[in-house]
């Protein structure tokens, strides 16, 4: 290895010359020419280290020379020279030097791998912060023109992320001269065709601004540009196989049903969103169920129901609990779309299941999307729908089923008013105070707290009194603890 060699057998000793000073720029040359990836990593990592050994001068005029014309190397190699390079002022000599580091770092700045020309444009305006104002006009501003007036999209590409930095410390002169180079690079007529880039995460962060970018097209020509130039990739981009691409064309694409309007709807992006809706990916099904009410409001509640419905319901069913968790989030504002009968006929059979899901965060959810029911459809469709299968609930076997009976009584009780939670709901509490299991007489107490204030005096003194006063008397100390807690705050001492 070449690591391994000593003074006088290195590559710079073989010239004859017998000057061992040269060897840390030997050994680097014959690291950086080795088949091995990392060991050619390993040297561009320890940089700091040769730079320290050569000292300041013979780092300027040797070192960084060497590696600006070495540019050739994996991108994974050229990344961390350009991280490097970012903190390399004190080892050039100081902000007097700085400018030497720019030639390295321009030669970065035009290679074809995007993380490596980010990472020396931030390493560029890092630097850029340590050069006074005559030092960046002499030095740091030709650079950014260089850039900007390249053959390459590559070089004008990176001087877009300069020209913040040296604008606001430029005199006029030189402030006239990069706006100019700025309104040359915004009519740039060089296409990107981003959304076909090889690199995923390219293509991810193109998906993401699809939306944006069609919104802001000229309106006139708008549709027509939309459906010849756009809607190819995006359909491409519907089965790509990154599911992150996926996921951010899924977060935006139902946008564009309020730019194409109702026809291009139906017959073009319906058949996306069903896709989407059907992907292997948690994360594109929950991005097109999360924005559904943009396409409702094109088409209408009965085209997308007639579309999507099935795939929501399949959806409702689905192994993955996050995604039952977003549809239960959606199921209000989808219920308040599809009217009363409608969801009874599709939906309510649904909602009633996820009470007893194996998972809490659904029951727990869907017990507030049931609050959420009975704020849009009233207390007569609660008391006729809602209320008798819930209290059914009561006398299942599971015993947290019985307890999520309570938890849907503190949260319908108040959408509910006192006749129905006083009629209906308060009998099935009491009667649960004699359960089996501890935590079920706790929740009880803790309901009984919750409903108390909506019941009438008479309720609370006859019938509640009486039981959380058997309860503060329990074997459990949780049971007792939360009786005497209902007590006191009830006020039934």
């Amino acid at each position: 290895m070449a690591g391994a060699a000593g003074p006088g057998t290195g590559p710079g000793a073989a010239s004859g010359d017998g000057d061992d000073s040269l060897y840390p720029i030997a050994v680097l040359i014959d690291e950086l020419r080795n088949e091995d990836v990392q060991l050619r990593l390993n040297s561009i990592k320890k940089l700091s280290t040769i730079a320290l050994a050569l000292g300041v001068e013979r780092t300027r005029t040797e070192l960084l020379p060497f590696l600006t014309d070495t540019i050739y190397d994996e991108d994974e190699v050229l990344l961390a020279l350009a991280e490097q390079l970012g903190n390399f002022t004190g080892l050039v000599g100081g902000p007097d030097f700085a400018h030497c580091l720019l030639p390295p770092l321009e030669s970065l700045a035009t290679v074809e791998e995007t993380v490596v020309r980010d990472k020396a444009v931030e390493s560029l305006r890092q630097i850029s912060q340590e050069h006074t104002p005559v030092a960046l006009e002499a030095h740091f501003v030709p650079l950014v023109k260089r850039l900007a007036s390249g053959d390459w999209f590559t070089s004008r590409t990176s001087a877009c992320g300069l020209f913040s930095v040296c604008y606001p410390r430029a005199s006029n002169a030189v402030k006239a001269e990069i706006r100019q180079h700025f309104r040359s690079l915004c009519s740039d007529d060089t296409p990107m065709n981003l959304l076909k880039d090889c690199e995923a995460e390219v293509r991810a962060a193109a998906a993401h601004k699809v939306k944006e970018l069609c919104e802001n097209l000229p309106i006139e020509g708008r549709e027509t540009i939309i459906m010849n130039q756009v809607l190819p990739y995006i359909k491409e981009l519907v089965s790509d196989t990154n599911q992150h691409v996926k996921s951010a064309l899924a977060s935006v694409i139902m946008g564009l049903s309020t730019i194409l309007g109702k026809e291009n709807t139906i017959e073009h992006l319906l058949p996306l969103f069903l896709a989407q809706l059907k992907d292997e990916c948690p994360e594109v099904r929950l991005n097109i169920i999360s924005n559904l009410d943009c396409v409702n409001e094109v088409i209408g509640i009965r085209q997308l129901s007639q579309s999507l419905l099935p795939a929501i319901v399949e959806l409702a069913e689905d192994a993955k609990w996050r995604v039952r968790l977003a549809i239960i989030e959606y199921m209000p504002l989808l219920a308040g779309q599809l009217g009363m009968e409608f969801f009874d006929e599709k939906l309510n059979s649904l909602c009633m299941a996820w009470l007893v899901d194996h998972v809490y965060a659904i029951r727990e959810a869907a017990t507030n999307n049931l609050m959420k029911l009975v704020q849009k459809f009233g207390t007569e469709w609660a008391q006729n729908t809602i209320v008798p299968k819930v209290l059914v609930m009561a006398n299942d076997p599971n015993y947290l089923h019985r307890m999520t009976t309570l938890f849907c009584i503190n949260v319908l009780s108040e959408a509910c008013g006192q006749e129905i939670t006083t009629k209906q709901m308060l009998p099935i509490v009491l009667k649960m105070a004699g359960d089996q299991v501890a935590n079920v007489r706790f929740n009880v107490a803790k309901s009984l707290q919750k409903i108390g204030p909506i019941l009438d005096t008479d309720a609370l003194q006859e019938e509640v009194k009486p039981v959380l006063q058997k309860l503060g008397q329990d074997e459990d100390i949780d049971v007792k603890y939360f009786a005497q807690e209902a007590i006191s705050v009830l006020a039934l001492a």
